[in-house]
């Protein structure tokens, strides 16, 4: 009987110990972002930077096709919030969206930004994605106001 207490005592300890080990921090050094939102004077710009950065970079909305209506933008933020969990309150909502469709989106000046400026150099043509070799293609042949 008491062998068996001491293994189980020596399980137990074992398993605190493994368990006390996991509960330190581990620093992750993450690289400098390199890709930023567009600045702009719409309300919507700050709650961006505010809310959308804690999740991911702004890479992830500069790949979003640029003809996305107001209804995909607003999809988009309603769905980062619920199922996603980003804490983006409700009355921001409008102006996130407001933005991303206005800077990203159907509703950019299409005057401040042209098709072929907005699409990031590539090292490769096969690099491309399918949406920016629309874009490039429309513009070419005069289809994008």
């Amino acid at each position: 009987m008491t062998n068996s207490k001491n293994f189980i005592l020596r399980v137990l300890f074992a398993g605190s110990a493994l368990t006390a080990g996991s509960a330190f921090a581990l620093d992750i050094a993450l690289p400098p972002e390199t890709i930023s939102y567009r600045p702009s004077q719409l309300p919507g710009y700050p709650m961006v930077l505010r809310n959308c950065l804690t999740c991911h970079s702004a890479h992830y909305v500069q790949t979003q096709p640029p003809t996305s209506p107001r209804a995909y933008w607003d999809a988009t933020v309603r769905k980062m919030k619920k199922p996603f969990g980003a804490p983006i309150p409700d009355e921001e909502i409008p102006a996130i969206v407001d933005y991303l469709v206005k800077t990203y989106g159907i509703e950019r000046d299409t005057a401040a930004v042209s098709p072929v400026a907005a699409v990031e150099p590539e090292k490769s043509h096969k690099a491309l994605s399918t949406v920016k070799r629309i874009v490039i293609r429309k513009s070419i042949l005069g289809h994008l106001p």
